[in-house]
């Protein structure tokens, strides 16, 4: 059974008013599905929000808005996008002058809320998308008290590419007396058809070269290589920028800024490779990518159906290939069952493999480098960085953070350096030292206690080793006077004076 749009199943239920759950597969225009019913039922001339889209994603969030000013251009509708990572005053500038809709991800949102900028009392439709990740255990508290925030008499509508059963058992909460509406028949895989898949096993120190080939392939476009870590995100994209390729990183400890650059920059096709975490497998549309590569495996198959949905949308056609390693085995064999793929036991590659090169339509003589003479692209460099009053600490150039880790934003959401950067000037040390004694140097006090010591000793100093000393005769240091007992400010019996003669008591 061919599959159907989703738009001609949802849209006579949405625009009726009833509460819906919606699952396509990627690139099928879900966004459209619940975009447009939502645009209809807008009133103008009302100042608080009417409808509310939740997603996960920032890049979503903005994605989304950007699809619904687009549909609702001549409507005039009011779209605002919320999300974190960039300064709250332009958002809230935007809140008082009034909007229709709001997108936007959860904890933004309920900050907005809480300052008394949002009021959600007038929403009448809710849309989660990507509902099967916003109804998993890392969202669903969010969830849960934005629900309690709309009215209760409200429509509500959920949209997914994956909608596993336990999904949907927790969704009836939030749904009254819902629609289930499928743009394929139950027994399709979620497997995107016009997508070639390829599974091989690789070694993980012979991945980098594997991909360096993969990318030299006949009639690649733009590709998105998705890794299991940040920091496997940037080690693949440094190695890359070596070898020749304009690539660049998108995941979470990278500012907003710098995110939203790397994303235009791979939509305009100044840089032609896109390493990123799972923040980007979920809703972006972007034209043109013709390969997807999984460098890890993925968590499970929802998560391998989302980054391979990154291709071939729209009826195109695309490439995935996923590397699992050895010890990925059992995780890929669970992938595959859940699936019905044909791929239980991954055939083992390598870059030198021939294989490799004509599965992947690679020209014979590849290396691991890109040539200097295909190294055409203007780069990350050539994308000038918008400035949205970013917050957060940002750990690349563009600006460093504020002592405290945090920027300063102003009220028209510009970031604002909390000190300039001075020129650094070499510290003047004294390295001489003087040793004191009793705040004065020792050769001063020395000599001064040996004086003190001649004139209390009396005129018969000529033979005493200290009045020599203190007097210059000789070379010997001045010794120190030996302690004398008193009693009372007298003389004890047995007491010692400076010139070394016992006393007597009786004396």
């Amino acid at each position: 059974m061919d599959a159907f749009p989703i738009q001609a199943l949802a849209l006579p239920i949405a625009l009726n008013g009833q509460d819906m759950v919606g699952q396509a597969r990627t690139g099928t225009g879900k966004t459209f599905a619940f975009g447009i019913p939502l645009l209809q039922r807008v009133r103008q001339g009302n100042k608080l929000p009417q409808a509310l889209v939740v997603v996960p994603t920032r890049e979503l969030a903005i994605q989304v808005t950007d699809d619904l000013v687009l549909a609702g251009g001549k409507l005039g509708s009011r779209v605002l996008s919320v999300y974190g990572g960039r300064a709250y005053e332009p958002q809230i500038d935007a809140l008082r002058k009034g909007v229709d809709i709001v997108v936007g991800t959860p904890g933004r949102m309920l900050d907005l809320v809480k300052q008394k900028y949002l009021d959600l009392s007038e929403v009448q439709a809710l849309v989660l998308d990507e509902a099967d990740r916003m109804l998993d255990l890392g969202f669903l508290p969010d969830i849960e008290r934005i629900i309690q925030l709309v009215p209760a008499k409200r429509q509500t509508m959920l949209f997914s590419a994956t909608m596993p059963g336990e999904i949907m058992a927790l969704s009836r909460r939030y749904l009254s007396q819902p629609t289930n509406v499928r743009a394929e028949a139950h027994a399709e895989s979620d497997a995107t058809p016009q997508v070639v898949q390829h599974v091989w096993q690789a070694h993980q120190m012979d991945k980098p070269e594997v991909l360096a080939r993969i990318l030299q392939a006949r009639g690649r476009g733009l590709t998105m290589v998705f890794c299991q870590t940040k920091r496997a995100c940037d080690r693949v994209a440094e190695d890359l920028a070596k070898r020749g390729f304009a690539s660049a990183a998108v995941h979470g400890d990278l500012g907003q800024g710098q995110r939203e650059r790397a994303l235009r920059a791979f939509r305009t096709g100044k840089i032609d490779v896109l390493i990123a975490t799972d923040v980007a497998a979920r809703g972006l549309d972007v034209d043109d990518v013709t390969h997807v590569v999984n460098y890890e495996c993925p968590e499970d198959d929802k998560a391998y159906v989302h980054r391979f949905g990154r291709t071939g949308r729209a009826g195109k056609e695309g490439i995935a290939v996923t590397l699992v390693d050895w010890r990925d085995l059992q995780r890929w064999k669970l992938i595959n069952t859940a699936l019905d793929l044909s791929f239980p036991v991954p055939e083992e590659m390598y870059s030198t493999s021939e294989n490799l090169y004509i599965a992947m339509d690679i020209p014979a003589g590849v290396t691991g480098s890109l040539p200097k003479a295909m190294q055409e692209r203007a780069g990350l460099a050539a994308e000038e960085l918008e400035d949205i009053g970013e917050t957060g600490r940002n750990r690349s150039s563009g600006g460093g953070p504020t002592r405290d880790g945090k920027r300063a934003d102003s009220r028209d959401g510009r970031r604002e350096s909390a000190h300039e950067e001075r020129p650094r000037q070499p510290r003047q040390r004294n390295r001489g030292r003087t040793r004191t004694r009793n705040g004065q140097p020792v050769e001063t006090a020395d000599a001064a206690q040996a004086v003190q010591i001649a004139t209390d000793a009396g005129p018969d100093t000529t033979t005493d080793p200290v009045s020599v000393a203190a007097h210059g005769h000789g070379g010997e240091a001045p010794r120190r006077p030996r302690r004398r007992r008193t009693r009372g400010g007298s003389t004890t019996g047995g007491g010692i004076t400076p010139s070394g003669d016992e006393t007597s008591a009786n004396t």
